[in-house]
């Protein structure tokens, strides 16, 4: 039976932030294709590709899709936390893929989430705070941080601004004060130089450990990703894929599946890895197309674990 909020056990892993119907293009794909997307998708199916407990806390308007509830109700993710706002939209996007390069367009966005929203019962190993398009604000950060060990954030939604035509780009975070409230963070490489002004991969890193951060994810696409840990910077390869369809949702899925892992008590240089290997898997296909199973996904960790990761104080 599946747990949920209101009942007496404890979630391994809760992703707060938008679900989103996203409209993917790439050179890959000869005409856009429709897919579930946001990080609580991609995040809870990843993690629950490795046997973590999962739910999320997100909002989506009367256009959300009934058979991607059914589909995540299918693969075990509990929904107790999801509000159906009458007369909203679903967050959505139109997501073009150059390369390495993702270009978003905003088409509409759910309602904020706010601390009304998170249920006063709600316990989790692990909540990860994962905002697309500034649903969440401190004040819910900081009612998360009461109700977990473990805090975790990817603070994507906190670095992005709109124009007018809906397009998407970087900008400054002016109230970093979250990131004193944070265990873990992960971002990728253009994320984390917005949000701390260094271009200096390392010098970006060290100075979100500053604000007490324990562990310091940062991915650079296909050249892997650097973990920063007990003052130990961690160069981790990427799993090289059979193939390259769609970029979307490869982040979400790393992090997810490196939570699941360091749930059980892994070293963090081993969770990147099956994050790594989680993330290959996801670009093979489109949207939610592929998740390698469990054996698979610990296979193509293995490999680059042992292959050997770089580590420099």
């Amino acid at each position: 039976m599946l747990l949920t909020h209101e009942g007496k056990g404890m979630f391994d892993l809760v992703t707060v932030g938008h679900f989103a119907i996203d409209l993917i293009a790439s050179p890959a794909i000869a005409a856009f294709e429709q897919a579930l997307g946001g990080s609580p998708t991609y995040v809870s199916l990843a993690a629950r590709k490795l046997g973590a407990r999962v739910s999320v806390i997100s909002k989506v308007g009367e256009d959300f899709p009934n058979e991607y509830s059914a589909s995540l109700k299918t693969s075990k993710v509990d929904l107790s936390g999801l509000k159906r706002v009458r007369g909203g939209s679903t967050t959505k996007f139109i997501l073009r893929h150059e390369g390495d390069e993702c270009h978003s367009q905003l088409l509409s966005r759910a309602p904020p989430i706010s601390v009304r929203d998170i249920p006063s019962s709600l316990r989790a190993r692990i909540i990860h705070v994962a905002p697309i398009a500034d649903e969440l604000s401190r004040a819910v950060v900081s009612d998360l941080r009461t109700k977990t060990g473990i805090l975790s954030l990817d603070p994507q939604g906190f670095v992005r601004k709109v124009d007018r035509s809906g397009n998407i780009h970087l900008k400054r975070w002016r109230d970093k004060r979250v990131l004193e409230l944070i265990d873990l963070y992960k971002s990728s490489l253009g994320e984390i130089r917005i949000v701390t002004g260094q271009t200096n991969l390392r010098l970006a890193m060290k100075e979100i450990r500053d604000y007490g951060v324990g562990i310091v994810v940062a991915t650079r696409g296909v050249k892997g990703s650097t973990l920063l840990h007990e003052g130990v910077f961690h160069e981790v390869p990427a799993c090289k894929p059979r193939i390259v369809r769609d970029l979307t949702g490869a982040g979400d899925a790393y992090i997810g599946a490196f939570l699941a892992e360091f749930i059980h008590g892994k070293e963090p240089s081993w969770c990147s890895c099956v994050g790594s290997a989680a993330a290959s898997f996801v670009v093979e296909g489109v949207g939610l197309a592929m998740f390698g199973g469990k054996k698979e996904i610990y296979k193509r960790a293995a490999r680059i674990y042992e292959e050997g990761l770089e580590c420099l104080e």
